[in-house]
């Protein structure tokens, strides 16, 4: 019998220690053709959720799949994200979680289309830390979700340069 990942235990502990904690839990994940999420807020075949409860209507984070209902735009959703896609989950509040890596494999005509039509920002270099801001805002509310913070060390500060 194969051996059960972890990365689900760790995904639902750090969304229990954000929640005891009172932050909000999100999650960064890689969109490809088995993930259900709304279309239109994917950028460069990523998606950020708040997973949180006040956002989310029957959130159910098994070993497999992560599946709830969210509102987007005041339309309710129906949202399923395999585990192995997620990226990252951590506080908003304060970047505190855990990073993943995930397999990114696209069909190379299409990975040539997402890069022509979504070219990457030009980055400006980071200088401090900002404190983050609270928002009770459900997932899809705003148009620049949280950036995904590098776990270990300071919160990057991204700018985007046109």
């Amino acid at each position: 019998m194969p051996e059960t990942s972890t990365k689900p235990y760790l995904i639902r502990a750090i969304y229990e220690w954000c929640t005891d904690n009172g932050f909000t839990p999100y999650i960064a994940v890689f969109v490809d053709a088995n993930t259900n999420v709304p279309r239109e807020f994917v950028k460069n075949n990523e998606i950020v959720l708040n997973v949180s409860f006040d956002a989310t209507s029957g959130l159910d984070m098994g070993n497999e799949w992560i599946t709830f209902s969210a509102r987007f735009g005041g339309v309710s959703r129906k949202i399923d994200v395999p585990v192995e896609n997620v990226l990252a989950i951590y506080a908003r509040e304060n970047g505190q979680g855990m990073a993943f890596p995930v397999e990114r494999s696209l069909p190379e005509t299409q990975a040539a289309t997402e890069r022509e039509s979504n070219p990457p920002p030009k980055l400006a270099p980071v200088e401090a830390e900002t404190p983050a801001t609270t928002s009770d805002t459900g997932p899809g509310d705003d148009d620049t979700p949280p950036p995904v913070p590098r776990i270990g060390g300071k919160k990057p500060a991204l700018k985007v340069v046109k």
